[in-house]
């Protein structure tokens, strides 16, 4: 890291509740990780990322006050869970003030990157945190979660074996990703949890209606991942034509077909709403999340530095009430055309 001692700009958020015991307080932005590693192909030619590229991105992230960095042990697989941990092992920043986030529960042993089995069985638990830990180079883990429920094995018993970690002294916090509100429920009646990670943005409201009431009932925090749209809601994405042959948003569904001409009409008037206020679409988007309440910490990833420094700039937006009914107006909930996902049905736990 060049600057340890640039100021940090980021107001903080808090995850979890003082009444359970989970709190967690960390920069209101998050930085995903996963895209240095997986999912959205490599690129090359100008703008081309490398794990340098990513290492300094992680850094300056830092400097910035993003303090919550989300990797998980299928990131590669694997791969990710190293980035990172080199990247904090040459920062320069006291390990007790970043929180590292990872997960397990998909496991990815065959060859194709669709080969992935869902495994919440106890000993499965232990063996893959200790994996992550080694990965990372730490001694314990700040917020681990399930990436997807199991649905062959009671909630209980996978948490059960992950409050075992938090007696052990190897994870600090719990979480669940993608899990249905009486999953949460009964999650938290185990070991109380600090956050739910999920898809949440403008695009991606399902959240609305069950899951986050259910969560502020309970006092536990959302994460929501892909807070831009997997990239759309910024509005740099008209056709999958530009995506590398291996990024998989050329099949998803949102980004195909009628569905993505259907979208790109609702993100035109999002970026209408931001020119309209001098600021990007994605800042817009962004902002959006931030203001739906100070337990709310998204994780936009990116790879480079400058979109990340235009990530951490939307915290410094505020949007007046006009200016979320005019969102709301453009993007209610159900507005989005397409799933999520290709295949949903392991986001139903």
């Amino acid at each position: 890291m060049t600057d340890t001692t640039a100021a940090r700009h980021l107001p903080t958020h808090t995850l979890g509740s003082t009444e359970n015991g989970t709190l967690l307080e960390v920069g209101a932005v998050g930085l995903g990780c996963m895209g240095m590693s997986a999912f959205y192909g490599a690129t090359s030619g100008e703008g081309s990322t490398t794990d340098e590229t990513s290492i300094a991105t992680i850094h300056r992230a830092l400097d910035l006050g993003v303090t919550l960095l989300d990797t998980a042990d299928m990131y590669g697989p694997h791969t990710n869970e190293r980035l990172v941990g080199r990247a904090l092992r040459s920062s320069g920043v006291a390990r007790d003030d970043v929180v590292v986030a990872t997960k397990f529960g998909i496991s990815r042993a065959g060859a194709s990157a669709g080969d992935r089995t869902i495994d919440g069985r106890p000993e499965y638990v232990r063996q893959a945190v200790d994996g992550s830990l080694q990965r990372l180079g730490l001694d314990h883990i700040d917020l681990y979660y399930q990436h997807r429920v199991d649905p062959d094995v009671p909630i209980e018993d996978t948490v059960g074996a992950m409050a075992e970690l938090v007696q052990a002294g190897k994870v600090r916090h719990l979480g669940l990703s993608e899990a249905a509100p009486e999953t949460v429920r009964r999650a938290h009646a185990v070991h109380p949890l600090t956050a739910l990670q999920t898809e949440y943005s403008l695009w991606s409201r399902d959240v609305e209606a069950q899951i986050l009431p259910t969560l502020r009932e309970l006092g536990i925090g959302l994460v929501p991942y892909s807070p831009l749209g997997r990239g759309f809601l910024t509005g740099t994405i008209s056709s999958v034509d530009g995506l590398t042959e291996d990024d998989y948003r050329r099949t998803n569904p949102r980004f195909v077909g009628d569905a993505l001409d259907a979208n790109l009409a609702l993100v035109a008037q999002v970026r209408a709403l931001a020119a309209a206020r001098g600021i990007t679409a994605g800042q817009l988007a962004l902002a959006w999340v931030l203001a739906q309440g100070h337990d709310v910490v998204p994780i936009p990833g990116t790879k480079r530095v400058r979109y990340l420094e235009e990530n951490v700039a939307a915290a410094a937006v505020e949007l007046a009430p006009e200016d979320l009914a005019a969102l709301d107006a453009v993007l209610p909930a159900g507005a989005a055309a397409g799933d999520r996902y290709l295949d949903m049905s392991p986001l139903n736990g």
